[in-house]
């Protein structure tokens, strides 16, 4: 399965979930994030709170949500909050509802990172369990 996680600039919550789903799924699923509005490069905090639980997303390069990564994805995960997500037309959505860690400090970021965390494990079950009740023979 390809998950794209969408946002606004691609420098916060979606980097969290892409670099958190790939680290979980170890190939299993694959993986890209994006947004609408692409920002210039993801928000330290971000990276620093990643960086604590031993994931690096400092090489991350905010991506614009294109027809080529709608075309790839057969999931898009929104993970905006009151800002107006991106549009997804085509593929098969479902919406998380995070706060922007964009100029948040650290200590508010890491509970952002561990409810996105907890939300990319239940995700990845359901992935699991979806391909294995395809790949029962029946």
């Amino acid at each position: 399965m390809n998950v794209l996680f969408v946002c606004v600039a691609n420098s916060g919550r979606s980097v969290m979930a892409e670099r958190l789903f790939r680290e979980l799924v170890g190939g299993r699923h694959q993986t890209r994030s994006a947004g609408s509005e692409p920002g210039a490069e993801p928000h330290p905090q971000v990276v620093e709170a990643l960086r604590e639980i031993g994931i690096d997303a400092g090489d991350h390069v905010p991506r614009k949500l294109d027809a080529e990564a709608l075309a790839w994805a057969d999931l898009a995960v929104s993970t905006c909050s009151e800002e107006l997500c991106p549009i997804t037309p085509g593929v098969r959505r479902i919406s998380w509802e995070f706060p922007d860690p964009e100029n948040l400090p650290l200590e508010h970021v890491r509970p952002i990172r561990d409810e996105i965390k907890q939300r990319v494990e239940q995700l990845a079950d359901e992935l699991d369990r979806a391909r294995a009740a395809e790949e029962e023979p029946s």
